[in-house]
């Protein structure tokens, strides 16, 4: 049992970042942009974040950089895609390059600024990001450990992750990203802001997925700064929007469950299966395959897949 606790407990810190990279990644496929550029928004995410918390010592500072920094790299990909109507997977793939090289250079730069070999966050703003530990309820046994223990990311991410729910069904904006994510030209007809929208909403995801890489570069690495810290994490996180069937709260779930995948190899016992290490590092990303795969036969039964995902609205053509 205790066991299972911990494993639990590890699963949902792993899957955090993702919960992150989904949410954002559904806000920009809602308005019909298919953003493959996750993973380098992620990764300048992850470098803003934990420059200014390396600057400044300051926890709210790094997120508020890390936030700022994810809606920058989002204004290229919705400048290039939204205004100049360039196609959005070579956009998005090339964002991805950048913001992983762009992330790596910085990175480099400050090393070598350094007077040590590393550069390592502060221990003032290290505390701030430990679990948080809340007097009787972290207390409470298996419920404490499950619910009430986790650093102050885990609970960011999952209130964003309600409010992004709310946000694009219970509002009247969101209901107008869905008309647009569904069919831009009806909804420009009827009035709506389609450029508007499609920029606040791309923008906004942006940033949310910055905080994601944040978390990567703070967290999960010891708030030592590595290069290439997103690790692959934004792919992941493109294919679960499937898995999450456009909706922020499954997203939820669904995150934890990829987080399992992430850490299921520290788990197993290796005198009982002998298993390679290298395939739990791949299990990830071949059931991040697997979605895909899935994907392409729920899309002819009714999927919640916008209909004009990938798809630039000219509006001249309408």
């Amino acid at each position: 049992m205790d066991m299972l606790i911990k494993f639990i407990f590890a699963a949902v810190l792993a899957g955090t970042p993702l919960l992150f990279g989904t949410v954002g990644e559904i806000l920009s496929e809602k308005v019909g942009h298919l953003n493959l550029g996750v993973e380098g928004i992620m990764s300048i995410g992850a470098c803003a974040g934990f420059m200014v918390g390396y600057i400044t010592d300051n926890f709210a500072l790094a997120i508020i950089a890390a936030f700022g920094a994810g809606v920058l790299a989002a204004l290229i990909y919705a400048v290039l895609t939204v205004t100049f109507m360039a196609n959005q997977n070579v956009t998005g793939l090339t964002l991805t390059v950048f913001g992983i090289g762009f992330a790596n250079f910085i990175g480099f730069y400050m090393l070598g600024k350094s007077e040590s070999n590393n550069l390592k966050l502060p221990e003032t703003i290290t505390a701030q990001m430990r679990e948080i530990s809340i007097p009787i309820l972290s207390d409470i046994p298996v419920v404490g450990k499950l619910v009430f223990s986790y650093n102050p990311f885990v609970y960011l991410g999952i209130v964003i992750a309600i409010l992004m729910g709310l946000y694009l069904s219970k509002t009247k904006a969101g209901l107008n990203v869905q008309a647009i994510g569904e069919n831009p030209g009806a909804a420009d007809a009827a009035g709506i802001q389609v450029t508007k929208l499609r920029y606040f909403n791309i923008l906004l995801g942006g940033g949310i997925c910055g905080i994601g890489g944040a978390y990567c570069s703070m967290i999960i690495n010891g708030g030592v700064w590595i290069s290439n810290n997103v690790g692959g994490l934004g792919w992941i996180a493109v294919a679960l929007v499937i898995f999450a069937s456009w909706k922020p709260v499954n997203a939820i779930y669904g995150s934890f469950i990829f987080g399992g995948l992430r850490v299921l190899k520290y788990y197993v016992p290796k005198t009982t299966y002998n298993i390679p290490i290298a395939f739990f590092d791949m299990l990830p990303f071949l059931i991040t395959a697997l979605v895909l795969i899935l994907s392409s036969v729920r899309k002819s039964k009714g999927a919640h897949i916008p209909a004009h995902l990938g798809i630039n609205y000219f509006r001249e053509e309408r």
